[in-house]
């Protein structure tokens, strides 16, 4: 019998990678990777829609860098004020897998201003926190990471203790998880988007995603995870329709919605929409989509590949293409998942999907909102967004 209470976020199971492989193809401006993670002897378990959390270490050369900016060998004492330890850890520990490095706030501005030495240095700090340089300041911290302010501002100097002080704790990042442990008990299936970006003429990273894709010893029970329950997953009734869009690395439920459905013989109907930049690059897990079309276990896979053409093309431009046939899934019961980027391409399928509701269904915007509001609360409208 599983115990779920033996790990959890706050005593995370070591868990080995097993399996790290690119989706993109050559010439793809992404690179976007498939991980397979062993929950094996963790008594772990999980259900599709679920997440995987992951605890990740800080880059060794950016701690590094901070401590030769610092001026400090990394053996120092600290007890970093939001991490409430029973006792000080040295200060490399502290910044390898305990504080983030990025997000500088204001406070830190403030700290640098009272601290500088160089009236030069003073003064620039100072400009920054005038009330009317509110979005210089926002601009000029989002540019820059811990290590910029350092070096930039070398006469405002701080001890170890002041720096962690003002940093935030290091977060284990939440990924949806993309198999199903009907098909797939002890191992979860990830699909991640490795970050990797310049600011300030410095090459930064997603801490996390670099973390599995460049750091971790395949095999080896080194990578802290814990399983994330959710609310998110497919229909306890088999035989009911589900509609699923997830542009990008929001296909990785969906993935495990299909793998559940067909190890569970549900005898609903599947329809993805998959949007992302080029289907020649990257099309995520097109051979898995394609196998599930030729059995019969997808019955439609709508794409909306936007560089492909000179006029781009999204998820919700499908949606809208096909508003007929979505409407009349709707109307026999089917469920309506979305999963991705909630700034924007979430707000987008919202709008098609109450667009569509409106006028397919003959209804004006009150009557379309009430429609839109009963599929939420009924649990057929759901969406995983970040």
């Amino acid at each position: 019998m599983s115990d779920d209470s033996a790990y959890s976020k706050d005593r995370p199971f070591l868990a080995r990678v097993t399996e790290s492989r690119l989706l993109n193809k050559p010439g793809s401006a992404k690179e976007t990777r498939h991980f397979e993670v062993s929950l094996a002897g963790s008594g772990l378990s999980y259900k599709a829609g679920d997440s995987l959390g992951v605890f990740a270490e800080n880059r060794k050369v950016e701690v590094d860098e901070i401590l030769a900016v610092l001026g400090a060998s990394g053996d120092e004492p600290v007890s970093p004020v939001m991490l409430k330890l029973p006792a000080p850890i040295p200060l490399r520990e502290a910044l390898t897998s305990r504080l983030a490095l990025k997000s500088p706030t204001r406070k830190v501005i403030e700290t640098l201003a009272e601290r500088a030495t160089s009236a030069e240095e003073k003064s620039r700090l100072s400009s920054l926190l005038v009330p009317e340089a509110k979005d210089v300041l926002g601009a000029f911290l989002y540019e820059r990471e811990f290590v910029d302010l350092l070096a930039e501002f070398p006469s405002a100097r701080l001890t170890p203790q002041e720096l962690v002080d003002h940093m935030r704790k290091l977060m284990p990042r939440l990924y949806s998880i993309a198999s199903s442990p009907r098909a797939h008990p002890q191992v979860v299936h990830l699909t991640i988007a490795v970050v990797r970006y310049v600011t300030n003429h410095r090459e930064r990273v997603g801490a996390c995603s670099t973390y599995l894709a460049d750091r971790v010893a395949m095999g080896q029970p080194t990578v802290p995870v814990f399983v994330s329950h959710s609310h998110f997953g497919p229909p306890d009734d088999g035989a009911k329709d589900v509609i699923m869009v997830g542009p990008g690395t929001g296909i990785a439920p969906f993935r495990a919605f299909v793998q559940d459905r067909i190890a569970s013989g549900a005898t609903g109907r599947n329809w993805l929409f998959f949007g992302d930049q080029h289907r020649a690059t990257d099309f995520l897990y097109e051979e898995d989509w394609s196998a599930w079309l030729a059995a019969g276990r997808l019955a439609r896979v709508d794409t909306a590949f936007s560089r492909d053409q000179l006029l781009k093309v999204y998820v919700q431009d499908r949606m809208r293409e096909n508003a007929a046939e979505l409407w009349s899934w709707l109307k026999a019961g089917a469920y309506f998942y979305v999963c991705g980027d909630a700034k924007r391409m979430a707000k987008d399928v919202d709008t098609a999907l109450f667009d569509i509701v409106a006028q397919q269904g003959g209804l004006d915007g009150p009557a379309a909102a009430e429609f839109v509001k009963q599929l939420k609360k009924d649990k057929r409208y759901q969406r995983d967004v970040y």
